[in-house]
């Protein structure tokens, strides 16, 4: 299979999700070469919120991407809800969109292949070679090899940039999501995200008859039901509900590599370090991950791509803080609830910048009104 391609390929891009699927797109449209490998059968699941933000959509569409009609159901803000306080906010402009994985998947695989990507499904890449990559045992030449391979990324251990983490294993913000689908009617025009003392749920619109519901925890045996079984007006809502989808469990995990590149190995996406999925800013932060890596493979500049990355995920990163934060400290959550609902301003303030929209000057001053606010309730 690998033999009847023309040798070397300019990009061969490790992993066959959403960010390889990106970074090979992104390739292309500065006209190199790219084949794609993956051990999967398209379209590829992966458990997740399945909320996509406003910057994430835009992110898309720089890359040539549109949702075809009926693929996506829109939702127009963030609601929070913890013990009976609620506070919610439209985005300040764009819409978002809840999107089945294995729908969004379906549609950038079939992108990246009428753009000219060759894709090599079920195709199990075992190592790294001086000229490129061994596919099945068998050389493959290519100028850039992109791990594109996930959290346990291969690529990033063949290539020895595990030795470069910030973070030892103990310091990890290690957690546990699961996800399952409800048939029923989404019940309001925002995601929910609701805070519990043992864990958090996201409730994403996937369409008009059906819902993705996440539970994010750190304890790897805290299964969906059970967890559920914290928030009574979601038991309420789901009661009667059929399930769409088995359950899905993931590991989500904070990560910072001092370097995301060594020799002609880069990374990108999950493999090249990232921020809890709380945020639910993973696909947006791998799509600009992934149009600016294929500028930097263009012009051969991975020094860019790596000082670059590393102020794309600086905001993210920053959100994951807040948030987790949050999350540990139920008081001051409480709070913080309290003074967002009571000033929706302030709320809509922090969403502004979850989403990257906004001046610096804006975020500054919500975050001290926010502050004096907390100081006085």
């Amino acid at each position: 299979m690998v033999a009847r391609f023309p040798n070397p390929w300019d990009v061969f891009v490790v992993g066959g999700g959403p960010a390889g699927l990106a970074t090979a797109i992104a390739a292309r449209r500065h006209g190199l070469s790219v084949v794609l490998a993956d051990g999967a059968v398209p379209p590829i699941d992966k458990p997740c919120g399945e909320g996509l933000m406003p910057d994430g959509v835009e992110a898309l569409h720089q890359l040539g991407i549109t949702i075809p009609e009926g693929q996506a159901y829109p939702f127009r803000g963030i609601r929070f809800v913890s013990d009976g306080v609620k506070a919610e906010a439209a985005f300040p402009r764009g819409t978002a969109y809840g999107i089945r994985r294995i729908h969004l998947h379906r549609v950038m695989a079939d992108h990246a292949e009428a753009r000219g990507v060759h894709m090599l499904w079920q195709a199990a890449v075992t190592g790294l070679h001086p000229e490129g990559v061994l596919v099945a045992g068998k050389l493959v030449r290519a100028r850039w090899v992109v791990g594109a391979d996930g959290t346990s990324s291969r690529v990033r251990s063949w290539a020895k940039l595990d030795q470069h983490e910030l973070d030892t294993p103990q310091k990890k913000n290690l957690r546990f999501a699961f996800r399952s689908h409800y048939r029923v009617a989404p019940w309001t025009g925002f995601m929910e995200l609701h805070w519990g003392r043992h864990s958090q749920v996201y409730v994403t619109p996937v369409s008009r008859e059906e819902v993705c519901v996440a539970l994010i925890s750190s304890g790897p045996k805290l299964r969906l039901e059970d967890g559920l079984a914290e928030f009574p007006e979601l038991c309420t809502r789901l009661k009667n509900a059929e399930h769409a989808s088995s359950e899905r469990g993931a590991i989500t995990v904070t990560r910072r590599l001092r370097r995301v590149y060594r020799n002609r190995a880069v990374l990108v996406g999950d493999a090249s370090g990232g921020v809890d999925a709380i945020t639910g800013e993973g696909l947006c932060l791998a799509f600009r991950q992934a149009t600016l890596l294929g500028d930097c493979l263009a012009s051969g500049d991975l020094g860019r791509y790596q000082n670059a990355h590393r102020a794309l995920i600086r905001r993210p990163a920053l959100m994951a803080h807040m948030m987790l934060f949050m999350a540990k400290h139920t008081h001051l959550r409480q709070r913080t609830m309290q003074v967002f609902q009571s000033s929706p301003r302030s709320f809509a303030g922090m969403l502004a910048m979850h989403v990257g929209q906004g001046s610096t000057r804006d975020h500054i001053s919500n975050g001290i009104a926010l502050g004096w606010q907390l100081l006085t309730a």
